[in-house]
């Protein structure tokens, strides 16, 4: 549960503030996909630390942990882009509500690949 909350700290901070800056550069002209695959990466980069250290006092392998979170997020980025496509593109809402609800289902999404794969405890 400590995880979770500690978890939920970091992603609210950081998914925050992204998403501020996901709507100033849409507001700006930038195309909603494109917008998001920019705060994307600077947020998965920013959380990989956050994560790391705080929320899940992972202690094994760097490089590892790294390079399991980077295909953590590939597959989060992956569905962040279905989900845009789908409800943006083709069913016609708009990108500032459907990216909020995605950066919640991610979230989640992450929450389970994070402490299950990429942070796991060694036993």
């Amino acid at each position: 549960m400590r995880q979770l909350i500690r978890y939920g700290v970091v992603g609210v901070v950081s998914n925050a503030t992204i998403y501020f800056v996901y709507l100033l550069i849409t507001y700006l002209g930038v195309e909603p996909k494109t917008a998001m695959t920019l705060v994307y990466i600077i947020g998965a980069a920013i959380g990989f630390i956050g994560n790391r250290k705080w929320t899940f006092a992972h202690r094994g392998d760097f490089s590892s942990a790294a390079f399991r979170y980077v295909l953590a997020h590939l597959f989060g980025y992956l569905l962040n882009f279905l989900i845009l496509f789908t409800f943006v593109d083709r069913l016609g809402y708009a990108h500032q509500w459907v990216q909020a609800m995605a950066i919640m289902i991610i979230a989640g999404f992450l929450f389970i690949v994070f402490k299950y794969f990429v942070f796991r405890e060694r036993r």
